[in-house]
Order: C-alpha cells, then structure tokens, then sequence
C-alpha cells in the first residue's frame, strides 16, 4: 500500500532515529493491519508516524523513531525475549556518494513494494526520495541479520527451534539530504 502522507518530514538524519520496545501505539500517519501469516503467528501492524516507524506484532512494539528526549541509538544489533517470543533486530545504514545512486535505491525499493498487500511504504511532501517503507517477511526469504559495524547483543534466551510459529519484518528510511537508506530486520519466533 502506497500512502501519501499529507504532513511535513520530521527525520532530518539517520543519526537522529531512536530505537525502543514496548512503547505503546502512538500517532499513525498511516496504518496496515496483516492477520497472521503463519498458524500460531500474531496479527501484525505496520505503522507510519511522522517520525518514521511502530510496528505490533500482537502485543509486541518496536519503535524505531525520532522521538523527543530518548537518546537510546537504534542498535547494530539486538536480541531479547518478550513475552513468549524471542525477538531478533538488526539495523544498517547505507551511504550513497551521490543524488543519483540514491534515487535509484529508493526507486528500486518502491518498485519491489509496490502492489504488495502486506507492505506500506508512506511518500512525505517535498521529495520523492523521503520516504519511510516497511514489509513482512515473506516465507522462504532467508533472515539474515545486517553486518553492522558496532554490535550489541544482549545475552539471548533459548533458540526457538525452526519449526516454531514466527513472523517477521523489514524496514527502510529513506533520508534524501544525506543519502542514506536505514533498513531494519526483526524476526519473533514463538519459544517453546
């Protein structure tokens, strides 16, 4: 799903985005709900805010966000367990060298998005190029976390076998004065 959003781009940088679990729903620009995707999976919502992104996966959130007075940096890379699930995050951030390779990327993520029902990429006033998207992760797409440069991972509950109820997702934060892309993947497996 395509949203235009109708509100000024609040990002100004990816250094600017913040990271946090368990916030509650906050103001949506635009909003995808997606029923489970997998027996046993949690109903998903994908959440635009004018500050980039909230997803829930039942009663599951992750912000990733500019949001006022919480300086927590969006990690490299981030394990935890929360309520039945092992959660599993990874963040990069990729650099273009210049306006054209740029708009190219953001164009090829739109195109990829595009017409998807468990997708919703949200287009800000001003430029094409500003954009905020995120996905679900479809069976049989590997999850490979990012190779970030600085990783954090906390200690991690017990692997949840292969076989267990999970659901996923990717985002992308496009950010056209820097030409930077963010993307993040996470991944909730059910523990059993």
């Amino acid at each position: 799903m395509l949203a235009s959003l109708d509100t000024p781009y609040a990002d100004t940088r990816a250094d600017a985005l913040s990271f946090a679990l368990g916030l509650p729903r906050l103001d949506a620009l635009a909003v995808l709900a997606v029923p489970p995707a997998r027996p046993g999976g949690p109903a998903v919502e994908l959440r635009l805010l004018g500050a980039s992104h909230q997803v829930f996966a039942g009663s599951f959130s992750e912000t990733v966000a500019c949001l006022p007075g919480d300086p927590r940096p969006v990690p490299g890379r981030m394990r935890a367990n929360a309520g039945g699930w092992a959660y599993d995050f990874s963040a990069a951030t990729e650099a273009h060298d210049g306006d054209g390779p740029f708009r190219r990327a953001v164009a090829e993520l739109r195109d990829r998005l595009a017409g998807r029902a468990d997708a919703l990429t949200g287009t800000f006033p001003g430029s094409p190029y500003a954009i905020t998207a995120l996905a679900l992760a479809r069976d049989g797409e590997p999850y490979e976390p990012f190779v970030a440069d600085e990783v954090r991972t906390p200690p991690a509950g017990p692997a949840a076998p292969p076989s267990a109820p999970w659901t996923g997702w990717q985002t992308w934060h496009a950010y056209p004065q820097t030409r930077e892309i963010v993307m993040t993947r996470s991944r909730l497996v059910r523990a059993l």
